[in-house]
Order: C-alpha cells, then sequence, then structure tokens
C-alpha cells in the first residue's frame, strides 16, 4: 500500500488538530506584551533532492527557513520561521504569518494555502503569545532574505533534518538554569546552523506527531547560546 504524502499528513493532522506541549525557556510574563504569527510552510521546492534521504519522507519535501538579524532585540542570529507581531489590519493569525513571510522572505502569499493553525505558545524571551500557521507551498515562487530581519533564507529538506545524524538535545543555560530541547544540525551547505528553541522543538513535535520521525540519539547535546 502507498504511503500517503506528505501534503496528506499535513492536512490529517491539521484535522485532527496537533498536540504541543514547549516549556518555555525562561520566566512568564503575567500577560504576553502582544500576538505574532509564524509561517511553518512545507512544499516540493528544490530541484535538488536531500542529500540523505529519509524513508518517511520524500527527499523533494522541504520546509522554509530563515536565520535572523544579528542585530534583532530578540532571537538574534537565530534560525527561526518566518512571522512576527500581528497589525491592526491582519484579518488573524493566518493573515499575520503570511504577511510577515512575504516582508521577510519576498515569497507570493497567492501560492500558500494556509491548511490550518496550531495552538498558541507563549515565548517568554520575546514575551509574545506565538499562532504558528501551517502551510502547503502550492505554487512556490522566489524566495530572499530582507537584510532587515532575516540574513538568509533556506529550503530546507526535511529529509535531511530526520537523519538522525542531524538530532540533537540543545542545551541552553542561562540565569542559573538550564534548558533542553530537541534541536536540528543544518548541513554544511546550509551553514551548519542549530535550529533550536521554539523553531527546534516545534519541528520535532510535528514530525513526531506526522509519523515522520526516526530514532535519533537523545544523549547528543549540542550547546548553544541564548
Amino acid at each position: 500500500m502507498e504511503r500517503p504524502s506528505a501534503e496528506q499528513d499535513l492536512r490529517e493532522l491539521m484535522r485532527r488538530g496537533a498536540l504541543l506541549d514547549i516549556p518555555p525557556q525562561g520566566p512568564l510574563a503575567v500577560t504576553p506584551r502582544r500576538r505574532s504569527a509564524v509561517l511553518i510552510l512545507f512544499g516540493a521546492l528544490d530541484r535538488l533532492p536531500a542529500s540523505a534521504a529519509a524513508p518517511t519522507v520524500s527527499p523533494e519535501l522541504d520546509v522554509l527557513l530563515t536565520r535572523r538579524a544579528d542585530r534583532m532585540r530578540h532571537h538574534a542570529g537565530q534560525i527561526a520561521f518566518p512571522g512576527g507581531g500581528a497589525e491592526a489590519g491582519d484579518s488573524g493569525p493566518a493573515a499575520t504569518a503570511l504577511r510577515e513571510a512575504e516582508e521577510e522572505t519576498g515569497l507570493d502569499p497567492a501560492g500558500v494555502e494556509v491548511l490550518g493553525a496550531l495552538p498558541e505558545v507563549h515565548i517568554p524571551v520575546s514575551n509574545n503569545l506565538v499562532t504558528p500557521v501551517v502551510g502547503w507551498w502550492r505554487l512556490p515562487s522566489a524566495v530572499a532574505a530582507d537584510h532587515a530581519e532575516s540574513v538568509e533564507v533556506f529550503r530546507v529538506p526535511v529529509a535531511e533534518l530526520l537523519d538522525p545524524a542531524a538530532r540533537g538535545t540543545s542545551v541552553l543555560s542561562r540565569a542559573g538554569f538550564t534548558h533542553r530541547g530537541a534541536a536540528f544540525r543544518l548541513s554544511p551547505r546550509l551553514g551548519g546552523h542549530i535550529v533550536w528553541g521554539f523553531t527546534g522543538i516545534l519541528l520535532a513535535t510535528l514530525f513526531e506527531q506526522l509519523g515522520w520521525e526516526r530514532p535519533w540519539d537523545r544523549a547528543r547535546t549540542f550547546e548553544v547560546r541564548g
């Protein structure tokens, strides 16, 4: 029996609802500062497939990530989903996520089909209440960093993220506490950056609930700085 496509897996997960358990990496404020949204955008984007395909997904499957500018006030230099704060004209989290993704990467929102939204997550560092919006890239468009908030844009093969050799546990020591979370190391051709924090934990959670995850060594650690 042929395995369902990644798009079918994503649609089914959004239909039944994903469960998020993302431990905060810092103290929670009583009231989040503002609402935000990020776009988790999957699609078959690259002409060249992943260098090491995982058996659970097609080698052409990609997810869109950015590297934030070093001068940003929060999450400087980190790998992240495109996204940002809601504005008065936004009709909801999907509108926020698409607008921010267009501003940061130049993608055409008309080519993105929004599949749904995940539960809100409170991010202590930026004191935002973030809604992850899941999309499928029906009509891919060219992307490039805006160099204001993002300095790089990556179309990352999901198969490379699922490779057990790329998986590990991030370790962040801050204010007398140690925070750990699922993390990924990008391939050398993508700079070898560590995907950790909210982005890493959210990707790992989705991969597990989608049935894409492969066994990996949770004892392998990546030291990171917040």
